[in-house]
């Protein structure tokens, strides 16, 4: 990258490095952020790693993540400023739908509404690459619903690393697929994310390759379903 080789060439007694969120070096002054790069075992989560993720997301950072469908950008429920983030680097206005990756179904009922039929639904098809739209909880912040609707999007990552994160921070990730602007599929190399968003986030999670599809999102009202977006997974089991 530019950076290191500007570092390279500069004299050590001018770079000063400083780890907090994200690392931080100063050059003749400025202060530039860069982002932390943790390689986490897919099968095997290093428990320490995930713990400073974890920290990382509580003191208000932005990390990219795997899931089971593509790497997606993750953030604090309650945090609206890391929610701006998220918006800036994807370059999506306030109507963009945010998810709330849940680490199971009890968790998914705290933030929704579910029926009898939509609970088999749900059952019968988590963990898995799919985002359900269901009606929202009062526990939702209004700024995550959809304006109209009053609905939100959840679901439940079949993928080991998302799983260990949510398990440890034990509430919801507010989250959203990493597909950066003009582009159509997410990213999926996670030394491409550091090169391209390391000043933007605060934490890069490398669990390796994990796909290239955004999860399909499926919409349920009272056992009505609708396929809203066509992705990972199989539909074919929601059709009615």
């Amino acid at each position: 990258m530019i950076l290191r080789q500007v570092l390279e060439k500069m004299n050590p007694g001018s770079i000063r490095v400083q780890v907090n969120l994200r690392s931080s070096v100063f050059i003749c002054g400025y202060q530039i952020f860069m982002a932390q790069y943790f390689q986490i075992h897919p099968v095997n989560p290093q428990a320490r790693l995930i713990k400073r993720a974890v920290d990382i997301v509580r003191a208000g950072g932005v990390i990219a993540y795997p899931t089971d469908s593509s790497y997606a950008l993750g953030c604090h429920i309650g945090d609206k400023e890391a929610m701006e983030r998220i918006r800036r680097i994807r370059r999506v206005d306030d109507r963009h739908n945010f998810t709330l990756v849940c680490r199971d179904l009890s968790e998914v009922a705290q933030y929704a509404r579910v029926g009898n039929a939509d609970y088999r639904l749900l059952r019968a098809n988590t963990p898995g690459p799919y985002t359900f739209i269901l009606p929202a909880t009062r526990e939702v912040p209004r700024r995550l619903q959809h304006p109209k609707r009053k609905t939100i999007g959840l679901r439940v990552p079949d993928h080991v690393i998302a799983q260990s994160l949510l398990a440890e921070l034990n509430e919801p990730l507010m989250s959203s697929t990493l597909i950066l602007p003009g582009e159509d599929l997410p990213l999926s190399d996670p030394e491409e994310i550091r090169t391209r968003l390391e000043h933007e986030l605060d934490l890069v999670i490398d669990g390796g390759f994990c796909g290239l599809d955004p999860t399909s999102v499926i919409e349920l009202e009272d056992g009505a379903v609708t396929l809203v977006r066509q992705g990972k997974g199989d539909t074919a089991r929601f059709a009615t």
